[in-house]
């Protein structure tokens, strides 16, 4: 009879075992939860980081692009092929750089639309010229910016994104060949200028609009040279001089006689010789007279000699006065002093 007792508390013996052992698992379950749950408390930040997006085009660019990305506003990502999206360049700005902290748009959670940024660039953009321009002065002030505040373009209200694209990956005003027409849109007498017989050779795209102007700058005709002349000897050296018999009008300003951006006359003239030249040169000092109109010995008392009736009927100054911008002939007499051959 002792056999059976012996084999039941050997049973009860076992079972009191896995017990306690299943106790023991239990606790310890129990005591890894609340370890890993004071370090994610002690911790949050470890957390937030298995949430938070990757940047897709700029640094710290994540909490816009969670909205604005190729889905919502691929036009906004293009910024990565342009100069502002380089990554490797330190000087590369954020989004809150150019468009402000604008927390109240990143925080919005309504349905409807968020409130705008605090800086916004487009065409129906309610921020102040001054602050737009601010955005990229902040890094772009200097060289040939240096002068932008006292501009003619900013004096009268003109924002560099109103220029510029700074979201394309091809900035028009920035290619010579197609800058022309972002500067037509304002300037639209100089469009039908240039689109005269003779012209630069701006239409033919090898000159821009920024080969003589410099609109950063505060130049009274935002010229890149000091004066109209210092401009045009950039290209036309053999004009420069010094020479030994100067033409004053030529020493004074190249704009006197010739329109820069074109004219139906050669040579970019502003009117035919002789009309533009008696503008300065009277009858006083040369036999002429008015086209049509012949003079004989009895209308002008400087008439009174064996050339009169010479005037500029059919007649070309250059035909004789071929050094019109300056001469070098060393003879001191009146046919070297007035550009002739």
């Amino acid at each position: 009879m002792a056999a059976p007792h012996i084999e039941l508390t050997g049973k009860r013996e076992n079972e009191m075992k896995l017990l306690r052992q299943a106790l023991t698992l239990c606790a310890f379950a129990g005591l890894l939860g609340g370890v890993s749950s004071a370090m994610a408390v002690e911790n949050p930040k470890a957390a937030e980081k298995k949430t938070v997006k990757k940047d897709l085009v700029l640094k710290d660019d994540a909490r816009c692009t969670e909205c604005h990305d190729e889905a919502d506003s691929p036009e906004i990502l293009r910024v990565g092929k342009t100069k502002h999206g380089t990554v490797a360049d330190g000087r590369t700005p954020t989004c809150s750089n150019c468009h402000g902290d604008s927390n109240a748009h990143v925080d919005y959670k309504g349905s409807d639309k968020p409130p705008k940024p605090d800086v916004t660039f487009g065409k129906k953009s309610k921020t102040p010229v001054e602050a737009k321009n601010e955005a990229c002065l902040s890094c772009h002030q200097g060289g040939n910016r240096i002068s932008w505040q006292s501009s003619s373009h900013s004096m009268r209200g003109v924002a560099c994104t109103s220029c510029h694209q700074v979201h394309n990956g091809h900035d028009k005003v920035r290619d010579k060949t197609e800058q022309t027409e972002v500067c037509y849109t304002c300037h639209k007498e100089q469009r039908a200028q240039m689109n005269r017989a003779s012209h630069h050779p701006v239409p033919e795209g090898k000159m821009g609009c920024s080969s003589c102007h410099n609109v950063h700058g505060s130049n009274h005709k935002q010229l890149v040279k000091a004066s109209t002349n210092e401009t045009c000897y950039t290209c036309h050296m053999e004009k420069r001089g010094p020479f030994v018999h100067n033409h004053e009008p030529v020493s004074e300003d190249c704009g006197i006689c010739h329109q820069p951006h074109g004219t139906n006359l050669a040579n970019l003239l502003k009117s035919r010789p002789p009309m533009l030249c008696i503008q300065c040169h009277g009858p006083d000092s040369h036999p002429s007279q008015p086209p049509a109109l012949l003079v004989g010995a009895s209308t002008l008392s400087y008439n009174t000699n064996a050339r009169a009736g010479f005037g500029t009927d059919a007649r070309g100054c250059l035909n004789c006065h071929t050094n019109i911008h300056g001469g070098n002939s060393t003879q001191t007499n009146a046919t070297a002093e007035r550009f002739r051959r």
